[in-house]
């Protein structure tokens, strides 16, 4: 049997010194350990227009990855999503990318499933979206995420510079794209760029070429987005009669035939697979927009006329699905919506 240790106060005294100097120790290990690691985390290079914020390993892994879109709408993140993303990335290296804020999604997204590191870029002038680093991170992701934020800075700082070649490299690899908010709002073909002020819809269907309304193309290609615009913050900011006017504009500038659109709830987003599927995840709903023809008045100065647009509504609370290469849904809602005179009216009622 082995004989129980007996201290004496003595040795209890002795030992408690020694604790107390290595738990001071251990302490100013710990303020030096955390400082090197918020450094390791957080790399800044002043004057080239980014911020780099990191968790995790700063080495560059090649996973397995599968081709993946995500379209949120903003307010809340829905973490399904990410969790989508982070399967799909293989657990590399998940990249975010924004053009103000800070690291938020770096702890938020590795807490959500297995990944090698998230790193945050805080890409803010077109100097910083052609850095060597920026462009490097981004085309050796295994996923990218685009927060919410200005679309017009990501229009005027990003397009054609080395940071979009990058992503689009990424893409093309075959990586899980997604963003919310903003960051939705430039994954499309087509992109309501919002480089005057951001239209509301009464304005935009009072007038569609009313200098607020701006539109852009051909940011990205974006597997199973090409014929699309898209939309976002859609019932909370009551936007129904935006992607009316953008797809009417669409047509009758003639940029396409038929045009499509995407639009998100807050806190709701469109899982796109490799397929064209896209299911539903979150707590609202998301809209798909195909327009039946050319608008019967779509004029500067004049409310806007577009009749009879085929809308489809998809709950993200019953996991409804949306088949983008045959534009028919499954469970959801099918309706229309027209534009008269500028005032929206709805085959079923309400026009959401």
């Amino acid at each position: 049997m082995v004989k129980p240790i007996r201290r004496t106060n003595s040795d209890l005294a002795m030992a408690s010194s020694r604790l107390s100097r290595f738990g001071a120790v251990a302490l100013l290990l710990s303020g030096f350990l955390a400082a090197t690691t918020t450094v390791a985390q957080a790399q800044t290079q002043t004057g080239n227009g980014y911020t780099a914020y990191r968790i995790g390993s700063a080495t560059d892994v090649t996973r397995t990855t599968s081709t993946g879109a995500v379209l949120m709408g903003g307010g809340a993140d829905v973490d399904a999503a990410f969790v989508w993303m982070i399967g799909k990335s293989g657990g590399g290296n998940f990249v975010v990318l924004r053009s103000s804020g800070t690291d938020g999604y770096n702890s938020y997204i590795n807490g959500l499933g297995t990944v090698t590191s998230v790193e945050t870029l805080v890409v803010t002038s077109r100097t910083g979206a052609n850095d060597a680093y920026v462009a490097d991170k981004v085309r050796n992701a295994e996923a990218v995420f685009i927060a919410g934020g200005d679309q017009a800075s990501y229009w005027n700082n990003w397009k054609g510079t080395a940071l979009s070649s990058a992503l689009q490299s990424a893409i093309d690899r075959g990586i899980p794209i997604g963003g919310t908010s903003a960051g939705m709002a430039v994954l499309g073909e087509f992109v309501y760029t919002a480089l005057n002020a951001s239209v509301t819809a009464t304005a935009a269907l009072r007038n569609p070429y009313v200098r607020d309304v701006t539109l852009g193309r051909d940011f990205l290609n974006v597997p199973n987005l090409d014929g699309i615009i898209t939309d976002t913050h859609f019932y909370a900011r009551d936007r129904m009669g935006r992607p009316i006017t953008f797809l009417a504009r669409l047509v009758k500038d003639g940029w396409i035939g038929t045009a499509y659109g995407i639009a998100a709830d807050e806190g709701t987003a469109a899982l796109i697979d490799g397929n064209g599927t896209a299911t539903i995840v979150g707590s609202q709903y998301v809209y798909f927009f195909k327009t039946p023809g050319m608008p019967q008045t779509c004029v500067s100065g004049t409310r806007l006329t577009y009749r009879d647009v085929n809308v489809y509504r998809c709950a993200g609370s019953a996991g409804q699905t949306f088949d983008l290469n045959t534009w028919t849904g499954s469970g959801g809602l099918s309706y229309r919506v027209s534009a008269v005179n500028g005032a929206l009216s709805s085959s079923k009622g309400s026009v959401y």
